[in-house]
């Protein structure tokens, strides 16, 4: 039996009939058309799922989608304003803090939390940070950098 969720998605206050056992990561993925949070693991090690609710970093793969009526769901997609990208999104960039892209909308939006509880975190602290985060691709030294690079931007 489906039940009514509301939620606020990248800004926009919607509604919707969701499975009770509905995982948010296939919600935003299939229902809602947002592909940046990438489907791993879907037993919450990897990271690559990663969304904030309620300005919290969360496990999409890990919640269900009922679980986040009433709250506020932002996605990599919503990170960008106004056509300009996200600090953290450009130090990415700048800094080649991706190689495949896999796990990136995850990483940035871990990093995005980082930044806010810590706004110039060491680079120990970074690595602490992003553990729960897997890249198989860069090394993580590029990552680091970026998020470095992004406190700088933020001005923090």
């Amino acid at each position: 039996m489906k039940q009514s969720i509301t939620l606020t998605i990248n800004g926009t206050k919607s509604t919707h009939e969701v499975e009770p056992r509905l995982l948010l990561i296939h919600f935003l993925r299939d229902s809602m058309g947002l592909t940046g949070p990438h489907i791993g693991c879907e037993t919450s090690i990897c990271g690559a799922c990663t969304v904030a609710v309620d300005g919290k970093a969360v496990k999409s793969c890990a919640m269900f989608a009922i679980q986040a009526d009433g709250r506020d769901v932002v996605t990599i997609e919503g990170l960008a304003s106004n056509g300009k990208l996200h600090p953290i999104q450009d130090a990415f960039w700048e800094e080649h803090g991706l190689q495949c892209g896999y796990c990136t909308p995850g990483m940035i939006m871990t990093s995005r939390q980082l930044l806010e509880r810590n706004p110039k975190p060491s680079e120990t602290e970074i690595r602490h940070g992003i553990e729960g985060n897997l890249c198989r691709c860069t090394g993580y030294q590029n990552i680091v950098n970026a998020v470095k690079s992004a406190a700088q931007k933020m001005g923090v």
